[in-house]
């Protein structure tokens, strides 16, 4: 064995790492090291032993009574071992012919935490065991345990054995072509439980029908029986000769040779290499095959494939004869073994430059190119990926160009041959209109992150599409449809595209589809659409008035966003109607400049708020006569944040689902009676019912209490808070309830 896989001890040691994953394979494992409890007895004690040696175990019992044992297993300087070599002792459980119930493996070296020797306490049933070292290169190391019914050991003899050769012979007495190998064996008292033979030297394999010899050459049989009371016959052998019969074969065998294992760059094979040796012959048929190692290495018999495994350059020999003496000319193959690179368990090293021109606020103007690169020096870089505005990771094959305007993040990543994966960076920046790169013209504003259709959320990522608008947008699930079928033709017709532009696979036009009749958009009485209020256009963001302090600009992209010039606490409300029970969506954004956060909020339900008798202060009549939906993300100050109802029902940060600044948030709030719901990027935060009595918390002077003045009915308004409370709305729609 030590010769065919060329390596010594000192390589096994090094292989200890992965040889502990290996044995976890062989079946279900018993704790590795259990000492005996103390004071606990055992019928009997059988001790296995180990060293040096990687062919066999130092000493191990050959039979045993049924009942409870200590099993001991010591691999120790104790034992012989000066090498440090780990080993196992393992009862297999995969192979019916032996017991099964003892799923035994235990791991023991010189420098564990016991030195080496355990103990298990384990329960033998009558039968036969089969143990072994489960560490590869060990598998002599292996033999068989008798246990025997407790007092039925009045059997002490073995059994009789005896074995015969037949076949045609010559005049020399040899076999000619093949010859019939019978071995027998009696036993009166327990009875015969096996025979095993071993031919030319090898390993003993049980015997279970006549074996037949055919290669030519002087052979030697060894065989030997065992009794069911476990005694062994004393091992006998038989010699005999095979002859070639007659033949006029005077041609040899053809011989091929062939090396397999994975190879690095320069060709080596990396860690091992197999080399597999065959052989034909259409006369006589091929004997016997041989190998050597090396230009002055020993003819070895080649019976399995030869692995190397220590780095070098080799050259294996190899030849082979048939039975009619002709032998083949000697061949060889050349290679060279590398060690195995150390493991790699460092991510790729990933970097992202932006490119494009800024404005003073550092926004890029039009667009900002992204462009990412990985290095790896050990495994190298397998892929790059990102992910832009929270949609899905997407792989990364050339630079990204984004040219909406408005705050975006990317995130990017990359992972190794080794599977290793960098953990993620995020860059967040802005792209701002300069008048080079129209706003795309998009039906619907809606950044969410999946697709939805109505209230059905279909789970695909909200692309932008090649004309630059999302999905959703296009979908239009908001618009007041006039009937189903007229809304699931539109659906259909922006899918179909998409589908053709490869912007979804035929799974999410699929998806998308039944989304739509799940929706149920357009049925009569169904109210999904909602109207929309503030659309981005001039003529809308016009119905709206501010009152008090401060002031919104409507921005290029249909959004609009308080002043930093314009001091003052006020409110954009709209005058148009007034909402009973309703669902309000719009979508809000932090643009505080610096780390701090904005400070802003959504009135609704308040009464109108010119020539109010109580309030000459228009901005306070929201304030005390409706309810404000606190935006508020800063981790200090105010208690009251995101999702609160500013003075009556309190969310606190950890509630509030933040976002990074910079991002948009999807924003419900719906009321039904006195009931009201606040909803963030489609999570429930907070819910507040509004009873009789309830007054400001902390209490407030000026507080009118709540006998009727918390309105069933009212409008609808936006705080604008402060010059340094910088936030921005857009894509306000309403719907009735």
């Amino acid at each position: 064995m030590r010769s065919r896989h060329l390596r010594g001890h000192r390589h096994l040691v090094a292989l200890l790492a992965s040889l502990l994953l290996l044995l976890g394979l062989g079946g279900t494992q018993a704790a590795y090291s259990q000492p005996t409890p103390s004071g606990a007895s055992a019928e009997q004690v059988l001790t296995w032993t180990a060293g040096d040696d990687i062919t066999k175990y130092g000493s191990a019992p050959a039979t045993a009574v049924a009942g409870k044992a200590t099993i001991v297993f010591e691999n120790s300087t104790a034992t012989g071992n000066t090498m440090g070599m780990p080993h196992t002792l393992t009862f297999d459980v995969s192979d019916p012919e032996y017991n099964n119930d003892i799923p035994l493996n235990i791991l023991a070296n010189p420098n564990d935490d016991q030195g080496g020797k355990h103990a298990v306490e384990v329960t033998l049933s009558p039968g036969r065991y089969r143990y072994h070292c489960t560490i590869p290169g060990h598998t002599s190391m292996q033999g068989i345990l008798v246990v025997t019914e407790a007092g039925g050991g009045d059997d002490t003899s073995a059994p009789e054995t005896s074995a015969k050769a037949e076949g045609q012979t010559n005049a020399d007495g040899a076999f000619v072509g093949s010859a019939s190998v019978t071995v027998s064996a009696t036993d009166d008292g327990s009875g015969v439980d096996r025979i095993e033979y071993a031919l030319d030297g090898g390993a003993y394999t049980p015997y279970t029908a006549p074996v037949v010899v055919d290669q030519v050459g002087a052979h030697k049989l060894t065989y030997r029986a065992t009794d069911k009371a476990g005694n062994t016959a004393a091992e006998k052998s038989l010699d005999f000769t095979v002859v070639a019969p007659p033949t006029d074969d005077t041609t040899p065998p053809e011989t091929s040779a062939t090396v397999t294992g994975e190879k690095n760059a320069d060709g080596a094979y990396v860690g091992m290499a197999t080399v597999t040796v065959s052989a034909s012959d259409t006369g006589s048929g091929v004997n016997s095959i041989e190998y050597a190692v090396g230009a002055d290495g020993a003819w070895q018999p080649y019976t399995a494939p030869v692995m190397v495994h220590d780095p070098g350059t080799y050259t294996v020999r190899y030849r082979a004869a048939d039975k009619a003496g002709n032998r083949a000319a000697e061949k060889s193959v050349d290679f060279t073994v590398v060690a195995t690179p150390p493991e790699d368990t460092m991510p790729p090293v990933v970097a992202l430059s932006v490119a494009g021109d800024k404005n003073s606020d550092g926004a890029y103007i039009n667009n900002a190119k992204l462009t990412l690169t990985a290095t790896d020096d050990r495994s190298g870089v397998d892929k790059i990926e990102y992910s832009l505005d929270g949609g899905p990771y997407l792989a990364y094959t050339a630079p990204v160009v984004v040219d909406r305007v408005g705050a975006h993040s990317v995130a990017y990543r990359a992972s190794d041959k080794a599977g290793n994966t960098a953990a993620a960076q995020t860059f967040v920046f802005a792209v701002a209109s300069g008048g080079g790169v129209p706003a795309p013209n998009c039906p619907e504003f809606d950044e969410r992150l999946t697709v939805f259709v109505g209230t059905v959320d279909t789970g695909i990522p909200n692309r932008v599409t090649n004309n630059r608008c999302r999905i959703n947008e296009l979908i239009e699930d908001e618009k007041e449809w006039t009937s189903q079928a007229l809304f699931l033709k539109h659906v259909k017709k922006v899918t179909d595209a998409l589908l053709k532009e490869g912007v979804i696979d035929q799974r999410e036009y699929n998806r998308i589809n039944r989304a739509a009749k799940q929706s149920g958009i357009g049925k009569p009485g169904q109210t999904e659409g909602y109207k929309k209020i503030l659309d981005g256009s001039p003529e809308q963001f016009a119905q709206w008035e501010q009152v008090g302090g401060g002031k919104f600009d409507l921005n290029d992209d249909g959004s609009i966003t308080s002043r930093t010039d314009v001091s003052g606490m006020g409110m954009l409300w709209f005058p148009v109607r007034k909402y009973g029970d309703f669902s309000l969506k719009l979508q809000w954004r932090d643009d505080a400049p610096g780390t701090g956060n904005a400070n802003g909020g959504v009135f609704v339900r308040f009464p109108w708020v010119h020539d109010n008798p109580e309030e000459p202060n228009p901005e306070w009549v929201a304030i005390k006569y409706g309810h404000e939906v606190q935006v508020l993300d800063r981790p200090d100050g105010d208690m009251y944040k995101t999702g609160s109802i500013y003075g009556f029902d309190r969310v606190g940060l950890a509630g509030a689902g933040v976002t990074q600044k910079g991002t948009w948030n999807d924003y419900e709030v719906k009321v039904v009676d006195q009931h009201y719901s606040i909803y963030r990027n489609g999570v429930l935060i907070n819910e507040f019912d509004n009873t009789a009595g309830q007054v400001f918390e902390p209490p407030r002077s000026d507080d009118p209490g709540t006998d009727g003045r918390r309105y069933a009915s009212g409008y609808i308004g936006l705080q604008v808070h402060s010059t340094t409370d910088v936030i921005s709305y857009r894509d306000i729609r309403v719907k009735d309830l």
